[in-house]
């Protein structure tokens, strides 16, 4: 009788499965947005045996690297970038409805969905997976800001213990000052939790002197804040008329905004003292103009309370007047919810938020996605690619 032979499988050999089919599968679902049941119907038309459970497992097993080279991708842009963008969209996950924040500028795109929108979950995804909470200067000046009282501030500022390291540990802090159980407006716990986390961020060397630019939803109001003239404008745009004169003035206004708005886009290319001085003084013009239409005089007033975060422009010429490249990001998200639903698994949420991430930071970063996986899988012949958050740490110093 013959000897049975032995030997090692080849490198890259996960399972029954290979490098190239791995990267065929990870393409195909994410950046095809090809759904399970077609690629697994596709992959049987191939000749190849594989069930739906090794396809899923093809598609979330063994992802760590993955994972943390897409969380490295946010720290590395929340460290050098001069300003990100962020949206935020509906997410199904375990059957319930959750939501999906995106956060990015030109050159990467990170995706995190969690059960929540508040502020506090916003700056828990900008401590970028670290999990503890600190007390600093920063943190102080957060709750002053937020009009904290006095004398909860004070518990905290002269108490020796200043850094958790998670949840449990500052949850049992706020019990030994008696904080948690004040009944007062704001919500000191509430307020004092955000301040920590704002801590956390500062403390971590994230946001130095990063722009935040969004569509006004109050959950992104933190550190220094821009607002999208897009959504500002849509607010004129989409307000209800009743008669001619009230179209005239709104059709009036709208003129006057996108006017000023291709000042501003050209003031970017070229500032100057006399031109930031004189759209300051425009911008109150417009925004402060009697048009008789009572319901748009009081949004123009409303906008102009928001002046310092529509003209931080003047200020920062280098962050985007909008909020477009957060719209195009997170529509991949909006297409993967529509095309399969929600995920049933925190593995599953994570590497889908990861690879969706992944593929719009290659796109930005002039990499084919095909590439990138084939350089990370070990597929022969494929072209080396350098760690993401390298060429995007690179790409943020020199904009």
């Amino acid at each position: 009788m013959q000897a049975l032979q032995t030997a090692p499988l080849p490198d890259g050999i996960s399972g029954h499965f290979g490098p190239e089919l791995r990267r065929f599968v990870l393409v195909q679902y994410h950046q095809g947005q090809v759904t399970i049941p077609r690629l697994l119907a596709l992959l049987r038309a191939f000749g190849i045996l594989i069930s739906k459970r090794q396809l899923v497992r093809l598609l979330i097993a063994g992802q760590d690297d993955f994972l943390d080279e897409a969380r490295d991708v946010l720290r590395v842009g929340l460290i050098s970038a001069a300003w990100i963008t962020v949206d935020d969209t509906g997410a199904r996950h375990k059957a319930a409805n959750g939501f999906c924040t995106q956060i990015g500028n030109a050159h990467f795109t990170w995706f995190g969905t969690t059960q929540s929108k508040s502020r506090g979950n916003f700056l828990e995804l900008l401590r970028a997976g670290h999990g503890d909470y600190v007390i600093n200067a920063e943190a102080l000046a957060y709750m002053r800001q937020r009009a904290l009282a006095g004398p909860v501030i004070a518990r905290l500022a002269e108490h020796p213990d200043r850094f958790f390291p998670d949840h449990v540990a500052w949850t049992a802090h706020l019990d030994r000052l008696g904080i948690s159980a004040l009944k007062v407006n704001p919500d000191p716990v509430l307020i004092a939790t955000e301040g920590a986390l704002w801590g956390s961020i500062k403390a971590h060397g994230f946001l130095p002197n990063t722009v935040i630019v969004s569509d006004d939803a109050g959950q992104f109001n933190v550190g220094q804040h821009g607002l999208c003239w897009v959504h500002a404008e849509r607010l004129v745009h989409k307000l209800d008329t009743f008669t001619d004169e009230q179209r005239v003035a709104q059709r009036q206004t709208r003129a006057l905004i996108w006017r000023f708005y291709r000042a501003l886009k050209a003031y970017r290319q070229h500032p100057t003292e006399q031109r930031k001085t004189a759209l300051a003084a425009r911008f109150d013009r417009i925004f402060t103009r009697k048009t008789g239409f009572v319901t748009l005089d009081r949004l123009l007033a409303r906008l102009h309370a928001n002046k310092g975060e529509l003209l931080l422009v003047l200020e920062r010429p280098e962050i985007p007047l909008h909020t477009n490249g957060s719209e195009n990001d997170v529509r991949c998200q909006v297409t993967k919810r529509k095309v399969s639903g929600g995920t049933r698994s925190n593995t599953g949420r994570d590497c889908r938020d990861a690879f969706l991430g992944l593929t719009k930071t290659c796109a930005k970063l002039g990499i084919a996605f095909w590439n990138y996986l084939g350089s990370r899988l070990a597929v022969p012949n494929s072209p080396k690619i350098p760690y993401l958050p390298t060429l995007v740490r690179h790409r943020c110093a020199s904009a």
